[in-house]
């Protein structure tokens, strides 16, 4: 501190530019406030806010000012607090011993769990390792896919991505993670890009046990691995064991056959109900006995025109399970399916139907 500098007080309001000091070691500061009055205080009581040598009006030991070759700058009229200044310095995010693996997750976390039939859901990014990450959050339509979010997050954290209601689950029901590992500001091991799609089980939105604590969440959630100990996760949608158990049933018929199906009731020459579960083949071979003179937009139509025939007659019957059988094929029946659905059935979720039942080829609905 030293004659000419700015201060203010530290206990109270106030202050000024020092005009000297008194006191056997100087303890005392004289500060010359607005109107000219020198006031004496303990340095421990006065804090230097700012030091110009060139604009700010010298003043002697005396009491005297001393003549400068520039103008004297105009005092504020209030000092500007340290505590109002913005804060530029940013903490490095925290590292754990154990955080040098790549660990990444999505987590979907009800707003309300007591309401598990209305809440809403918010979607989670969480880092759980050293690295920074850049993400794409994207969703299918169709063959394609359309990003939904993308940015940075930091290490051992966790980002809100969205929040979404039930008419919006179908659009997540299948989901592409891609991420970039990197560090700041230091050497680090170069990991691979991660690139993960993860199908999401709509259905399990209408449970409650679904959602399960985790050390990610104060609130139960429904967690995802997108990558694990550097290693990115694979959903395996069909087991080898029902693969297996679907390839001996096929080679393995009986000669002899009973004659009918375990039927409860037919459903307009479109659909049967086994199990519970109402059927509807949609092969155009079952649909129709003559298909001479029909083209392939003539057979869709038809194909399509069964379906939404069965989907109005169940359309209110909350909890009813359809299952379209539509085979692999090119896919052109199906992609009309979820179309359809999303378009004018958005009250509805669907999945892919058992493959022990079913193998790849049919798409069950379940009417909300």
């Amino acid at each position: 501190m030293k004659i000419g500098d700015k201060v203010r007080f530290v206990s109270e309001v106030g202050g000024g530019i020092v005009s000297g000091f008194q006191g056997k070691n100087n303890e005392y500061v004289l500060v010359q406030d607005q109107d000219g009055f020198d006031i004496p205080m303990l340095q421990k009581d006065v804090v230097v806010i700012d030091t110009d040598d060139y604009n700010i009006a010298k003043v002697d030991t005396m009491g005297f000012k001393k003549k400068q070759n520039k103008p004297a700058a105009p005092v504020a009229e209030e000092p500007v607090d340290i505590a109002d200044k913005p804060i530029t310095f940013k903490a490095k995010p925290l590292e754990r011993r154990e955080g040098e693996r790549l660990n990444a997750h999505l987590g979907f976390v009800p707003q309300n769990l007591k309401e598990i039939t209305s809440t809403k859901f918010d979607a989670y990014l969480v880092n759980d390792c050293n690295y920074y990450f850049s993400y794409v959050y994207a969703c299918a339509e169709g063959n394609s896919w359309r990003v939904r979010q993308q940015g940075e997050i930091e290490p051992n954290t966790k980002l809100f991505l969205e929040e979404f209601d039930r008419s919006s689950l179908n659009d997540i029901e299948r989901v592409s993670i891609q991420l970039i590992a990197y560090k700041k500001e230091k050497n680090y091991l170069l990991k691979p890009v991660t690139d993960v799609q993860i199908r999401v089980d709509v259905v399990k939105f209408y449970k409650l046990h679904t959602f399960q604590p985790s050390i990610f969440f104060e609130d139960p959630a429904l967690v995802y691995d997108i990558i694990r100990d550097d290693k990115p996760v694979r959903q395996v949608f069909v087991q080898a064991q029902d693969i297996q158990e679907a390839l001996l049933k096929k080679n393995d018929k009986p000669q002899q056959q009973p004659a009918r199906n375990e039927v409860q009731k037919s459903l307009g020459g479109h659909g049967l109900v086994k199990k519970g579960i109402i059927e509807v083949d949609l092969h155009i071979g079952s649909l129709l006995d003559d298909t001479t003179g029909m083209d392939n937009k003539d057979m869709l139509e038809h194909q399509l025109k069964a379906f939404k025939e069965t989907m109005d007659a169940y359309r209110k019957r909350t909890g009813t399970k359809i299952v379209f059988i539509h085979g692999k094929g090119d896919g052109v029946l199906r992609q009309s399916l979820l179309r359809e659905l999303k378009a004018k059935y958005k009250g509805c979720v669907w999945q892919d139907a058992s493959f022990k039942e079913y193998g790849f080829g049919a798409t069950m609905v379940i009417i909300k």
